[in-house]
């Protein structure tokens, strides 16, 4: 993959997580500040830091495999490799400021 064809696919996968809804917050997980990183190589593999808003967050499971398994469906993508961390801890400072203005945080 050329340099272009990279930063065209990152494009992409920010696009998938602007479209994945935190099930209790009516915000995108990318507008809540949840993906902290997203790389791509040039052979398509994909790797993913992001966070949950709680370490007992109830989606713990099921939202990074959402994540994980829609960027795989990106043409280009050959792999997904998704880590959770939370270092640094999630808090509201992180969300853009549509998302704050979305839950009248601002």
């Amino acid at each position: 993959m050329t340099k272009d064809e990279i930063r065209i696919l990152e494009e992409k996968i920010i696009n998938v997580c602007k479209n994945i809804f935190d099930p209790e917050i009516p915000v995108s997980i990318y507008e809540l500040g949840l993906i902290y990183e997203t790389k791509v190589s040039e052979d398509g593999k994909v790797e993913i830091l992001m966070t949950l808003t709680t370490p007992n967050c109830p989606v713990a499971e099921s939202l990074p495999a959402q994540v994980k398994e829609e960027i795989g469906y990106l043409t280009g993508v050959t792999e997904v490799d998704l880590e959770i961390t939370f270092e640094p801890p999630w808090d509201q400072e992180m969300m853009s400021e549509e998302a704050k203005l979305e839950l009248g945080l601002l």
